[in-house]
């Protein structure tokens, strides 16, 4: 197997296949200190298509799994296919789901899917004029394309969302701002939705619960995420299936419809409002880091579920899961999101207690030391019987784990635990 990928997301994605009773042998390009613990990491970029399929080619990769949306925006399912190389992941045509928010809307408008109301703006000029013509606020500003979770903007005021528009037509995002939607801003609960799919039969996981913003209160920019909990204590039974059948089968049912049909993993955004669940987003690949908090908890094989869906074979299955809780909580470096500071030693990660999983997202290692490499730095996963132990778990661990402006969230899974004891 080659996991394709260097986050923690990844890390997590070759434990689990290394677990695999099928006892596969491990890849991961480019991989991170923690991933060569249970992988061997290969120095290729996830950006470099042709490096990545030669090397699938040349040593006998049996499947490959792609972990973050820019290799898959780009292609490389069609790259590897080229070479009758198996891919766990969509195609280009099917990844626009991600890659283009006003592609995923108006697939979301023939299919019926219940979503927010948006307008589209490819200049500055218009989306301001359009703002100053609107009445009510908040509204939601996204940019059109995929920038890692940091294209969106709940705008409270007029002058936010202005700045919003123009902080994405500056170029900041590259040219994923290049396209700008104005949404009206849905209240209710938000959570994130996995299924696997063959393009026709779905496999759906438990539903996860991440947290955007930077602080605590869900205060300040939006992040790639902070943390994360699983299961999602306050949705019912009928809501999730409200989502299968109101969201991912109609949307499924879309793409395949314009010759887009969907494989892989597909992940959607929900808000639970007062009217029911409608779609925020779709993602065409593993969240995070909603997969640091699902992927413990799943008693199913990844591997073997992951071959069943390339190979249409899901039909009948079902995804079988631990009691068990989980929770994450993302330390992140000093002055993310805006900046990064690397290179500062890591300590207390030779210390950490039974029921807790260190995700490596952003590190490196010098002489058996690790040093932070990027924003969010480490995922730490406490599980355990119940919320509240997993929740403690977490950040007794998190106590332990020190680097120079270590940041996290004190308030991951608070209402979850609150829930739980009632």
């Amino acid at each position: 197997m080659l996991v394709v990928g260097s986050g923690g997301r990844e890390h997590a994605l070759a434990e689990a296949l290394a677990t695999s009773h099928l006892e596969p042998e491990v890849f991961a390009a480019p991989g991170n200190p923690g991933i060569a613990r249970v992988a061997q990491t290969v120095d290729i970029p996830a950006s470099d298509l042709v490096a990545l399929r030669h090397f699938a080619r040349d040593n006998g990769i049996d499947l490959t799994i792609v972990g973050p949306e820019d290799p898959l925006i780009g292609g490389i399912a069609e790259c590897f296919w080229e070479d009758g190389l198996k891919v766990f992941g969509p195609s280009r045509a099917a990844a626009r789901i991600e890659g283009s928010k006003v592609f995923a809307k108006e697939v979301m408008r023939h299919a019926g899917v219940p979503t927010a109301e948006f307008e589209v703006f490819d200049r500055q000029n218009s989306a301001l004029a359009y703002l100053r013509s609107r009445q009510e606020y908040p509204v939601v500003v996204k940019a059109d394309g995929a920038a890692a979770g940091k294209g969106v903007t709940v705008a409270r005021t007029r002058d936010e969302a202005e700045e919003a528009v123009r902080e994405a037509f500056s170029g900041r995002f590259g040219a994923a701002g290049e396209r700008v939607l104005i949404e009206e801003c849905l209240v209710g609960r938000e959570a994130s939705i996995f299924v696997m799919t063959d393009g026709r039969e779905i496999l759906p996981f438990l539903p996860a619960q991440d947290y955007k913003p930077i602080y605590d209160g869900n205060q300040g920019p939006n992040t790639g995420g902070m943390g994360a909990y699983s299961p999602i204590m306050w949705m019912e039974p009928a809501t999730y299936a409200a989502v299968l059948e109101e969201i991912i089968r109609p949307t499924l049912h879309q793409l395949a419809l314009i010759g887009a049909t969907y494989t892989g993993l597909l992940y959607a955004g929900v808000m639970v409002t007062e009217d029911g669940p409608k779609a925020l987003e779709f993602n065409c690949r593993f969240g995070d880091p909603e997969t640091q908090v699902i992927l413990p908890r799943l008693g199913s094989d990844l591997l073997e579920l992951m071959i069943a869906t390339n190979e249409e074979n899901i039909l009948g299955r079902e995804v079988v899961w631990s009691a068990d809780k989980a929770v994450c909580v993302v330390l992140a470096s000093e002055g993310y999101p805006e900046t990064s500071s690397t290179g500062d030693r890591i300590s207390g990660l030779d210390e950490i207690p039974t029921n807790v999983f260190i995700y490596h997202a952003a590190t490196e290692e010098r002489d058996g030391v690790f040093y932070t490499a990027g924003g969010r730095v480490l995922n730490v996963v406490g599980t355990g019987p119940s919320i509240i132990e997993a929740r403690a778990r977490a950040y007794a661990a998190v106590e332990r784990i020190h680097f120079p402006g270590m940041q996290y969230r004190t308030d991951i899974a608070l209402e979850a635990m609150e829930l739980e004891d009632l």
